[in-house]
């Protein structure tokens, strides 16, 4: 089914620019390191801007994928990893272009503070291009769904508490790394499967059915989806569900 997106203008616009100002920001960064690869001699300067260079794009392909939800119910998640994703870049730019002559407790904590973000950020991310799965109708899809968030969490738990206890885990470290090795394993096996079995299931339907709407019927089912937090294709579900039987 097709009808206006549910969406509001305001935030449609300000994805939009968002996903200009990521595409030119890579573009610029990317022109910035190739000349400096062809052109000058290879030193610190150099080195730094290749690091930046590299930490834009990773910026950017994070951002992106929280940028994909952000049109969608559950939005805030979007949200959060694109703040993540900003506060590690902020971080991760200080760290590159800041002077480690003088090591302190304070560049520690910044080391450790762009860890614990580079995590979030990517976790976030996982987490976001799963969650477009979010309104496929199958239970199998939706229960899956919510396992491999949490084991996306869980990992990033895991692998958080080593780094700000300094590697000081509680218990036995080995039974800690064996754990998070398996968690790590069914978390990409659940990254895999689901949009595999997502593409075979139908959640019991015998078909797809394209209904486009036009004028009053598709503002008025987008206004009720916006409302709801929800989309105009789960909307129509929802109301399809509710008729009784022939």
């Amino acid at each position: 089914m097709s009808a206006t997106p549910s969406t509001p203008p305001a935030l449609r616009e300000l994805r939009r620019a968002a996903v200009i100002f990521i595409i030119v920001s890579l573009s610029l960064t990317a022109l910035v390191g190739i000349v400096t690869l062809l052109t000058a001699s290879f030193g610190e300067v150099q080195v730094k801007v290749i690091l930046t260079t590299l930490l834009v794009a990773g910026f950017s392909i994070t951002a992106l994928c929280h940028l994909a939800v952000v049109g969608r119910a559950l939005r805030v998640v979007g949200f959060v990893g694109i703040a993540a994703s900003g506060l590690a870049l902020i971080t991760g730019v200080v760290l590159i272009w800041g002077s480690w002559d003088n090591w302190n407790s304070g560049w520690e904590a910044l080391l450790k503070s762009f860890a614990v973000l580079g995590v979030l950020s990517l976790s976030l991310a996982h987490a976001n291009l799963l969650l477009l799965l979010g309104d496929r109708p199958s239970p199998l899809i939706r229960y899956g769904l919510i396992t491999t968030v949490a084991l996306i969490g869980l990992l990033a738990l895991l692998i958080i508490l080593p780094i700000v206890t300094d590697g000081r885990i509680p218990g036995d470290n080995d039974v800690y790394w064996r754990i998070l090795g398996v968690v790590a394993i069914l978390d990409v096996l659940g990254t895999i499967v689901l949009p595999v079995v997502s593409r075979f299931t139908t959640g019991g339907r015998a078909a797809s059915v394209t209904i486009r709407l036009h004028g009053d019927a598709a503002a008025r089912l987008t206004r009720i989806a916006a409302e709801r937090g929800s989309t105009p294709t789960a909307v129509v579900e929802a109301a399809v569900a509710d008729l009784p039987e022939a």
